[in-house]
């Protein structure tokens, strides 16, 4: 199990990238178009550069929502590898089975 202020952390991080997403966006097709002035593409950038570095959307890690385990994750279904494996063991995803040769 993980710690639960690291995965407080994470889930505020989640929350203020949500909450900045479209500042985020609009900063950053203005710095991407060619056609912008140089001073209003600058301008831009310094303003990207202010915003809080946890609302950025890759400092966000993925965790396991059931352990927290934030290494061997599965996107197709949410959780680690360990608690894949004992879900998948005990029958409760459907579809997946143990593979055998």
């Amino acid at each position: 199990m993980a710690k639960i202020s690291a995965i407080e952390n994470n889930n505020r991080r989640k929350k203020l990238v949500a909450d900045k997403m479209a500042a985020r966006l609009s900063l950053r097709a203005i710095i991407k178009n060619k056609d912008t002035a140089f001073d209003d593409r600058l301008s831009a950038v310094h303003r990207l550069a202010e915003k809080p570095r946890n609302s950025s959307g890759t400092r966000v890690r993925n965790r396991c929502s059931i352990t927290g385990r934030p290494r061997g994750y599965y996107r197709k279904f949410g959780i680690s590898r360990i608690a894949l494996r004992e879900l998948a063991s005990a029958g409760f995803l459907p579809g997946v089975i143990k593979a055998s040769w």
